[in-house]
């Protein structure tokens, strides 16, 4: 029988090789967020509270992370026989286990880097979604960085840590009985469990600041906290109105002069569009560039001259000034041009299921007996685009319509801009041919890592100049086909609109930075749109009706957005957010909607500076607002609301041989 003494004894023996690996994940934890809180610079002042939060709460979801990262150790160490525990062939196996599982964290700790640098963030569900997209981000990062070296870096100072502490986790002899270890797994057993059901995510964010908030995580912790909330519930996780004064409220915030609601459904807001005039069936081209930040702009203080061809453009246009993004995505962007809807919480409608036959724009233009395309540089499963754009009233065409010996450069996200753009023509000059006018979503992809395009198009190197060069490619590449599309028979009567997907960077010191959302938005057409510059605040959501307000199309319509055109001032807002937060701004107060039924409100600042002051006085009303705008979206998508009969939206078409 084991002494009270002995048993305590034969554990350390045995767990000496777990104490050792608790104290090497603490420490790189901890150096990976005094890294990072380098990296971030001015983001976080310099102001101990701060950085005790951060190391803090840090610590202390550091260790929940290590009660989940350990348990292939805990395992081994409690299922190894005393007889073969100090054995040569067992300190082997154990060096193996403790090498892989050391490199495994210093693997995490890089790719925690370099997710930072794009994204100002611990993991979230970006991170989940590329393992999901493994091909195209191994391969962007393969471009980008020098991955074997990296590799063999990691692995070789895993090595070297190992062997130079081998005395702290080298097996040694051990009284242990497996009673005694069954009882540390149980235990370990029931402190994940606990850890699991009593720890959130959302604990952290306590303070104002959200670069301290994300530092205070985990990366590992946070990655599979993402996993587990890809998807959120809006009752469950969000404030909620009665039942009815949601969708109530929602009809009375989407009355506009021009449209009257159909029917007396409560839960409806369809309403019938009417504008005066005659329909202008113009051809219409919507370009929607990947990352194109308003501040790229000389009108919007860029001065690092990588948009001549836009800025130039932008005096030649209907010129929209204060547009925010929906999101900090493609997917986002797409969602909200061709659907026209509040960036509900969790993953974007583009990726959901049960996404198919929902009231669209592509589907406005086909009920028109236009031919609505989405045109996109790469290939379309990414994201599940195809498959959303060609069950929403498109036909989809992507990098596989293009010939190879028709490309001029691609990378693994897509071909260059000027080759998306060739196909674009290609398309409208088939539709054109057979006398249908068309709507081309056009979608890019030069602006993204590893910012490659071809030699010899702008006076900075392909690749090595970064985001200002793969911005100034994709500037020339605009205007290159712009002047390709002036002698085009159909030129003079289509509608080319430019704007973005959503800002180069998405992350700042406050919740919903507003200078991280600012996109530009141009509509350009010599003989049918004067230019002019709009100021009036507007929401990414608001684009597609504006479009068609423009048209004079009169339709019906499920959008969320409005046509600026149509609306009374002072009625402006915006709806935006990231995978979590949900943003309705209304005059200059920016209210937050967040998990935990979190409600927030604050006077941003549109500056670089991305801060937001505190509201001294909450205003209630736009929280409900707010609150009205969310739920009804997210209940309209999951019980199917958002559909259409199947006979009114026109079918995808097959690409023209």
């Amino acid at each position: 029988m084991d002494t009270p003494i002995a048993a305590p004894a034969a554990l350390r023996a045995r767990y000496a090789p777990l104490a050792w690996f608790a104290g090497a994940f603490l420490t790189i934890e901890f150096l990976t967020r005094l890294a990072l809180l380098v990296k971030t610079g001015s983001g976080v002042p310099l102001d101990p509270r701060y950085w005790l939060y951060a190391f803090g709460v840090g610590l202390g979801y550091d260790l929940v992370a290590f009660i989940y990262v350990a348990w292939p150790l805990v395992l081994f160490l409690w299922l190894v026989p005393r007889r073969v525990f100090a054995t040569r062939p067992l300190r082997a196996a154990l060096a193996l286990l403790l090498l892989a599982m050391l490199y495994g964290l210093l693997f995490v700790t890089a790719a925690e880097w370099l997710f930072w640098d794009e994204f100002a963030s611990r993991f979230n569900f970006i991170a989940v979604d590329y393992l999901v997209y493994s091909r195209e981000v191994i391969g962007n990062i393969r471009a980008s960085y020098p991955v074997g070296k990296v590799l063999a870096a990691l692995a070789l100072l895993a090595g070297l840590v190992l062997y130079l502490t081998r005395r702290q986790w080298r097996p040694r002899e051990d009284a242990s009985r497996l009673r005694q270890r069954s009882g540390v797994t149980l235990a370990w057993l029931l402190l994940t469990i606990v850890v699991s059901y009593a720890v959130d995510g959302e604990y952290k964010n306590a303070t104002a600041n959200e670069y301290v908030n994300e530092l205070s995580g985990n990366g590992v912790y946070e990655f599979f906290s993402a996993y587990r909330n890809n998807e959120l519930d809006w009752r469950r996780f969000y404030r909620t109105l009665p039942d009815g004064a949601a969708f109530q409220r929602t009809r009375e915030l989407l009355k506009t002069p021009e449209a009257e609601f159909v029917g007396d459904d409560p839960r409806s807001i369809t309403r019938e569009i009417r504008n005066p005039g005659p329909e202008k069936r113009l051809n219409v081209i919507l370009v929607s560039v990947e990352s194109l930040s308003a501040d790229y702009l000389t009108a919007f203080g860029g001065t690092k001259n990588v948009t001549p061809n836009l800025d130039a453009l932008a005096s030649k246009s209907l010129f929209f000034t204060n547009l925010y993004a929906s999101g900090t995505r493609t997917v986002r962007g797409l969602e909200a041009l061709s659907l026209s809807v509040p960036p509900t919480p969790g993953q974007s409608i583009v990726k959901r299921p049960d996404n198919e036959n929902l009231f669209s724009l592509g589907s406005v233009f086909g009920g028109k007996g236009y031919d609505s395309m989405f045109v996109y540089g790469g290939y379309g499963y990414f994201d599940n685009m195809n498959y959303f754009f060609s069950h929403n009233g498109y036909r989809t065409v992507d990098r596989s319509d293009i010939p190879r010996d028709q490309v001029h450069h691609g990378n693994i996200w897509g071909v260059a801009d000027e080759d998306l753009f060739t196909l674009a023509l290609r398309e409208a000059d088939r539709a054109a041919a057979a006398g249908q006018p068309f709507f081309e979503h056009v979608m890019t992809t030069s602006n993204h890592p590893p910012f490659t395009y071809p030699a010899d198009r702008i006076d900075l190197p392909s690749g090595k100049a970064g985001r200002a060069g793969a911005v100034k490619y994709t500037d020339w590449a605009l205007g290159d086909f712009l002047a390709r599309a002036a002698s085009k028979p159909w030129f003079d009567d289509t509608v080319f609109v430019i704007t973005a997907d959503h800002c180069s960077s998405s992350w700042g010191r406050s919740a919903i930075p507003m200078n991280r959302y600012h996109i530009p938005l141009l509509i350009y057409s010599p003989k049918h749109v004067e230019p002019g510059r709009v100021d009036r605040l507007m929401a990414q959501i608001d684009i597609p009706p504006t479009l068609l307000g423009l048209l004079d199309f009169s339709y019906t319509s499920q959008f969320y957005g409005y046509d600026l055109f149509k609306l009374e001032p002072g009625r402006e807002r915006v709806l935006l957010g990231n995978y979590q937060k949900a943003g309705y701004l209304r005059g200059d107060v920016l209210t937050v909607l967040a998990p935990k039924k979190h409600a927030t409100q604050t006077l941003p600042k549109f500056d670089n500076s991305g801060d937001a002051t505190p509201l001294d006085a909450p205003q209630p009303e736009l929280v409900d607002d707010a609150i009205a705008y969310y739920e009804t979206a997210s209940e309209r998508f999951s019980e199917g609301l958002m559909r259409i009969p199947a006979q009114v939206t026109p079918p995808a078409k097959a690409a023209p041989n």
